[in-house]
């Protein structure tokens, strides 16, 4: 009894997980738990109801008057409006008359696309069910292999929880302390570097089985009009137009990320307007599709502000650092693998807001005072180079079953021709090259850091 009282949090942690494969919705599970275990740490003597006072001022600190997090409900009502926008269409048109030559060139232009429509989106939901929609028929169509198929829509459209505006990092920056304007310009190259490593992987494949891929030497359909300069002018610049505004006003200091993600809201209503695609109704769905996410996400953040406090409370960091050196893993890099490790097991079975909330509490403390040679040097350094190590290695959670959130996405919509095995099929090489440019971020920091260096966001 009195080792189970000296490690409750233990026992509080292990019972979120089991919880969870309950079935239970993680934005009431995480507050429940958190009081559940208050009140018997109370009965134990190592927790005060005077202590409960506390959860209220710190969830309105972090939560109510974080202007960061107003940044939230824009970006994703930038995301849900652009997927009205018909941009990706016009996107994709002329993306694959580009690539009509290159092996795989339809699964390279949609790639492409993908990570365009990271850097304007930022929700994996959105671009994975649009890159189903308007890119699966064509390449089926095409005669592209069909697992080839939906692990190249699969893998592009998870590359918005990385590539910035990125919500997830914005509940990051938030959750570990760190700018997000930092955590912003971290991602770019780790994201650019994804989705290379997938053209490449795609381009290799293509070229050794070429009956995977067909070329196509027209455009999307037989009477498609020559590509031209006005076509390609008219397609790239909105988004790009887009992205400049967004990105650009941050990472050159003239907008912090809240006001960034107005004029990306506003940005994103244009476009609708200048596509033909807004209206009254249209404005409704939009702002209610928002507005159920951003209330869903703060209910999380309230109940995982709640369930931390109560966990650090009872003692949780120091059970883990003694647990972590019983295992004799006390140095930097131990420590970070192991936490990578643990955070890709995860991602088998619970979505990244759930494995932001339950890891990054714990274990950023602990890594941020850890030692990792001469290349890494200060707090802040380290706590973002590893934020976006999660961030990279939390892409696969979208992928791996048996809860990939990309496939449930994805498997409401193919056509019935295309079964639950081809999905698997086609995403488990992605997910490998997921983990490739994941070691790649490891082993090389300045993937990561080298341009919020240069910004200026970090020294």
């Amino acid at each position: 009894m009195e080792w189970l009282i000296d490690h409750l949090a233990v026992v509080m942690f292990f019972a979120l997980i089991f919880i969870m494969f309950l079935g239970y919705p993680v934005a009431f599970l995480l507050g429940a738990i958190g009081i559940g275990f208050g009140f018997l740490g109370i009965a134990a003597d190592v927790f005060s109801m005077n202590q409960f006072a506390n959860l209220l001022p710190r969830i309105y600190g972090q939560a109510v008057q974080n202007q960061v997090l107003v940044a939230i409900p824009m970006f994703i009502f930038m995301g849900t409006m652009l997927e009205r926008s018909g941009v990706a269409e016009d996107l994709l048109h002329s993306l694959q008359l580009l690539m009509r030559r290159v092996p795989g060139g339809l699964a390279i232009a949609v790639t492409v696309l993908g990570t365009i429509m990271a850097a304007t989106t930022g929700i994996v939901g959105a671009s994975v069910i649009m890159l189903t929609l308007i890119a699966l028929p064509v390449m089926l169509a095409k005669g592209y292999d069909k697992s080839l198929s939906v692990g190249t829509i699969a893998s592009a459209g998870t590359l918005g929880i990385l590539i910035p505006p990125s919500i997830m990092l914005v509940i990051m920056g938030d959750l570990v302390g760190v700018p997000v304007g930092t955590l912003f310009t971290g991602a770019v190259l780790p994201g650019l570097l994804m989705s290379a490593l997938y053209i490449v992987f795609i381009l290799l494949v293509c070229w050794l089985k070429p009956a995977l891929a067909p070329r196509v030497g027209g455009g999307l359909d037989a009477g498609d009009d020559p590509l031209t300069a006005a076509l390609l002018f008219r397609s790239f610049l909105p988004p790009a137009l887009l992205i400049t505004l967004v990105l650009g006003s941050i990472f050159a200091g003239w907008a912090t990320p809240t006001e960034a993600s107005g004029v990306g809201a506003l940005g994103a209503i244009l476009l609708a307007i200048g596509n033909r695609r807004f209206s009254r109704a249209v404005l409704r769905d939009v702002m209610t599709s928002a507005a159920l996410t951003n209330a869903l996400v703060f209910f999380i953040i309230f109940g995982a502000t709640l369930f931390s406090y109560v966990f650090r409370a009872l003692g949780g960091d120091d059970v883990v650092a003694e647990l972590l050196k019983a295992t004799g893993i006390d140095t930097g890099w131990e420590v970070m693998l192991f936490v990578m490790g643990l955070v890709f097991l995860m991602g088998f079975f619970f979505d990244w807001i759930e494995i932001c909330l339950i890891v990054l509490p714990i274990f950023a403390p602990i890594i941020g005072g850890l030692d990792y040679g001469t290349a890494l040097q200060g707090k802040q350094v380290i706590l973002a180079w590893f934020a976006i190590l999660m961030a990279v290695n939390m892409q696969t959670a979208f992928l791996t079953p048996p809860f990939g959130f990309a496939l449930f996405y994805m498997k409401g919509i193919v056509p019935r021709g295309v079964t639950m095995v081809d999905i698997y099929k086609g995403i488990t090489p992605f997910v490998a090259v997921q983990l490739v440019a994941l070691a790649l971020c490891i082993a090389y920091p300045d993937i990561v850091l080298t341009l919020p260096r240069w910004m200026g966001f970090i020294d």
